[in-house]
């Protein structure tokens, strides 16, 4: 498999790059005229997506040095094919964009992680994340909260009859209050009774209608965490 080499780098395989060029939206950045990135013999460096609010790994791929730089400059992903050859921006012929909310580097600088705004699928198989397939399974983490923002949120953009999350959306925001309300007491009356399965269910209950309650009102998961950051 041919690659092209990043024509500027130095013989110890690391190269400068702009790292001001782009500020994502509402993201701190470490403001330098120049930041160090370690490309590989080949001019590439190893570049990993993942959604921005729920904390999922979407996919991994590679950046020469014009990738990272369109990224910075545009604010949408861009990666090295290497079967192909080419500079690509992910999602332009899709429509699956990622649109760039923060840029981390590892420790080494060797490898890019892009937190995303996530279109579409990520992944060219259809499935939202490239990492579909699992080899030993764990329990749901905090992520599981982001998931389901995403399945409120296609539920609202898509309703299907019979869906309560529709359903909900339909009857609007006198509905959704309500049902809120009325977790936030189960899950006050399963804490005084000490039953931690109760606890589970009614805080499980009160998630949902949470985070149809925000989808309703415009309000995301990182608007909510953003807040929470700041008062930290």
């Amino acid at each position: 498999m041919q690659t092209r080499a990043f024509p500027c780098a130095r013989s110890e395989s690391a190269a400068k790059v702009r790292g001001a060029a782009y500020v994502p939206e509402g993201i701190r950045t470490l403001q330098s005229e120049t930041m160090e990135l370690k490309f590989d013999e080949k001019g590439l460096i190893c570049a990993i997506a993942q959604d921005y609010e729920s904390g999922e790994v979407l996919m991994q791929a590679y950046m020469n040095a014009e990738a990272y730089e369109k990224t910075l400059e545009t604010g949408y992903a861009h990666y090295w094919s290497r079967s192909r050859n080419k500079l690509w921006k992910k999602g332009e012929e899709s429509g699956h964009l990622q649109k760039v909310r923060g840029i981390y580097l590892d420790c080494d600088r060797d490898c890019v992680l892009l937190k995303v705004e996530q279109t579409g699928a990520a992944c060219h198989t259809g499935n939202y994340t490239c990492f579909y397939t699992p080899v030993k399974e764990c329990g749901a983490g905090a992520e599981m909260l982001g998931i389901l923002q995403r399945i409120v949120a296609e539920r609202k953009a898509n309703p299907e009859e019979g869906s309560y999350t529709c359903y909900l959306f339909d009857k609007g925001v006198d509905k959704i209050a309500k049902k809120t309300g009325e977790e936030a007491v189960e899950l006050v009356i399963a804490a005084k009774n000490r039953n931690k399965e109760e606890i589970v269910g009614e805080c499980a209950d009160l998630f949902y209608h949470t985070l149809v309650l925000l989808s309703d009102a415009g309000v995301s998961l990182s608007d909510v965490c953003t807040e929470l950051k700041n008062r930290h």
